[in-house]
């Protein structure tokens, strides 16, 4: 074992954290984390701070999180990139959150067949899609409502990490990610590899969906308009300010009437009034 290992060791089996990281070094974090991503961390997100960005000071061989955070920024260009997938939380499950689903499967899709029977087309976004299973979810709702064979459909996903993106067009999860679809679901949409412990979401899905890396706090290159967005447990990291900015993007990049799909534990009270609340954090656009 390197004395430099050894040192670690010891720290790690007193307690010892393995680099400093001062209450200045934690408010550089935090500053760098809105300026660039526009998440807002407390201090009780410090311990998560901390393993996140220890591993970037490991990957870097520096002493302290000083030394990194100085290092990053005088190489943004370099860095960045890193230092963003670090701090974005990625928690996602297929069909999380499963009335959103059905009110797709019962309500949207029924409604926009009728309501754009003429255009034959439809666009859906996935805001903030992590490793994909939001997307694929959607997506497999699509396939089961059948949609017309001539009609232009495309599911936009994006996320600001690209690492999750990579991960996501690839289709690719631990069988155990399936494990609580039902059988018929899973036959008709994944297909297991030889071993059994992993699966890949089939052509038929995938092919709907355009996986691109976005920053939701820069410009949109779309046009629109969407039929349908969701956008779940993304601005729980967004102050209100910025919260209010993003809701009424959203609001003029919807088609009228439009649907915004939102999280459990979000709300537009106060922050939007562009939106009429269906309930289960379903909303429509109403201007």
């Amino acid at each position: 074992m390197t004395a430099q290992l050894a040192d670690m060791a010891s720290r790690q089996s007193s307690g010892e954290k393995e680099f400093p990281m001062t209450n200045k070094d934690f408010k550089r974090i935090v500053s760098l984390a809105s300026k660039y991503t526009g998440i807002v961390l407390g201090e009780h997100k410090r311990d998560m701070v901390y393993g996140r960005i220890a591993r970037l000071v490991r990957k870097n061989r520096m002493q302290k999180f000083a030394d990194y955070l100085d290092y990053l920024e005088a190489n943004p260009d370099r860095e960045l990139s890193e230092f963003i997938n670090a701090i974005t939380t990625n928690l996602t499950s297929f069909f999380r959150e499963n009335h959103h689903f059905d009110v797709l499967e019962k309500q949207v899709f029924p409604e926009l067949k009728r309501k754009n029977s003429d255009s034959k087309r439809l666009r859906i976004w996935s805001a903030g899609c992590s490793t994909g299973p939001e997307p694929y979810s959607i997506g497999i709702t699509l396939k089961r409502s059948v949609f017309p064979s001539d009609w232009d459909v495309k599911l936009l996903a994006t996320d600001l990490d690209s690492n999750v993106l990579a991960k996501a067009a690839s289709g690719v999860y631990p069988s155990s990610e399936v494990d609580g679809l039902e059988d018929h679901l899973v036959k008709s949409y994944f297909s297991k590899n030889a071993s059994g412990k992993e699966v890949k979401v089939k052509d038929s899905v995938r092919n709907l969906i355009y996986f691109k890396r976005l920053n939701l706090l820069e410009p949109w290159p779309m046009s629109g308009p969407f039929d349908i967005i969701f956008c779940r447990n993304v601005v729980i990291y967004f102050d209100k300010p910025t919260q209010k900015k993003l809701f009424d993007n959203y609001a003029n990049m919807l088609a009228p009437g439009g649907y915004l799909f939102i999280g459990h534990s979000e709300n537009l009270h106060g922050i939007s009034d562009r939106f009429q609340n269906l309930g289960n954090t379903v909303y429509r656009k109403i201007s």
